[in-house]
């Protein structure tokens, strides 16, 4: 056990913290189902609290009481850290949502603005940010696609899978003597990756939805039925959530999409598979969630839409298949890595001599 300043009981969008003036001595939170069998949402939630107490003297312990939303800027002022119990996301995620996401979302707020507008502006700036490593991750693919004759090239020449070693060993040579890096595509991939759990995070636990309507969702905060369904499907549920059902579509032909420009001959058979199967998922998973997150996700795939159009126009790969063949001309520079690997293997086989 140890002190603590205080102690609180969190619903989804509202607390109720009990504040000490100095400290508690020590404190013991409890939470248990109040009936499983009625209602698993009911709980019963109790604390111990050991408050400091001297019998010979008169005692003072001030408290305060606090039952309010979990507001994010509300929470804070209080400057107890009470904003800590907003699950905004661990470490690098809960770090974007607090110094990035909110202080934005709270400036867009300001204009008054209808939340479903708000959210079609956040998510326009965050593409924005973002639209330099989604640019360059398109110009990779592109490079990749240029050079897939080549591969295919490759494969024909090591048909049987007893070469698959050799195949892939005239596949990196071939990317060398190219200049192309198929993994380039892969870190500004990542890069957006946070981005994506962060609003994952946001858009659930932000109080400023709540009861907010748009379009034909009465409630960003939840999930916008326009159909119940009779009967209940497994990890489904009992309704259709529209805003969900146009992310998982739109997921679909951006699959569809990105598939066509990434097939260089080089996916494992199965993975075409596993890329469609995802928003099917997905639009399981997402049924009940906050259609604000769901409207994100579709509003995110449609803007992504726009962009890969446009990067066709900006983008000539006749130029970049030019490019490549000047690179393939060009003497293959070593890099200190495989420098220092040549030179390990002198070293070895120069002790090697001398131990003969």
């Amino acid at each position: 056990r140890t002190s603590v300043r205080w102690i609180s009981f969190k619903q989804q969008f509202f607390s109720s913290v009990l504040i000490a003036g100095n400290n508690f001595s020590s404190a013991v939170v409890s939470t248990q189902s109040y009936d499983e069998a009625q209602d698993e949402l009911l709980k019963r939630m109790t604390a111990a609290i050991d408050i400091p107490y001297n019998s010979r003297e008169n005692n003072s312990i001030p408290m305060h009481f606090y039952f309010g939303p979990n507001h994010f800027n509300t929470l804070k002022a209080f400057d107890l850290k009470l904003e800590e119990q907003i699950p905004l996301g661990w470490a690098l995620f809960g770090w974007i949502n607090r110094f990035i996401v909110i202080p934005v979302f709270n400036y867009l707020d300001s204009f008054h603005l209808n939340y479903g507008i708000i959210i079609l502006i956040l998510t326009l700036l965050l593409k924005l940010v973002l639209f330099p490593i989604a640019f360059k991750t398109y110009v990779s693919q592109a490079r990749m696609r240029v050079l897939k004759p080549d591969i295919e090239e490759l494969s024909q020449k090591f048909p049987k899978k007893e070469d698959a070693m050799k195949k892939q060993q005239a596949q990196m040579a071939l990317y060398k003597k190219a200049g192309v890096n198929p993994m380039s595509g892969c870190v500004p991939m990542l890069l957006q990756f946070p981005f994506l759990i962060a609003m994952f995070r946001f858009f659930p636990a932000s109080f400023e939805l709540r009861q907010e309507g748009f379009l034909w969702a009465d409630d960003l905060s939840s999930y916008d039925s326009i159909f119940d369904l009779p009967f209940t499907i497994p990890f489904y549920g009992d309704h259709v959530s529209l805003f969900t059902l146009l992310m998982a579509i739109s997921t679909v032909i951006y699959t569809h999409m990105n598939s066509q420009m990434m097939n260089t001959g080089t996916q494992m058979p199965g993975m075409k598979t596993m890329m469609y199967f995802m928003p099917v998922m997905l639009l399981f998973v997402f049924n009940s969630f906050a259609s604000g997150l769901s409207y994100y996700y579709f509003l995110a795939n449609v803007i992504t839409f726009a962009q890969m159009f446009a990067f066709r126009y900006m983008i000539n790969e006749d130029k970049i298949r030019l490019k490549i063949e000047e690179n393939k001309k060009k003497p293959v520079k070593k890099s200190g890595w495989q420098k220092r690997l040549e030179d390990m293997a002198k070293q070895q086989q120069q002790q090697k001599r001398r131990k003969k």
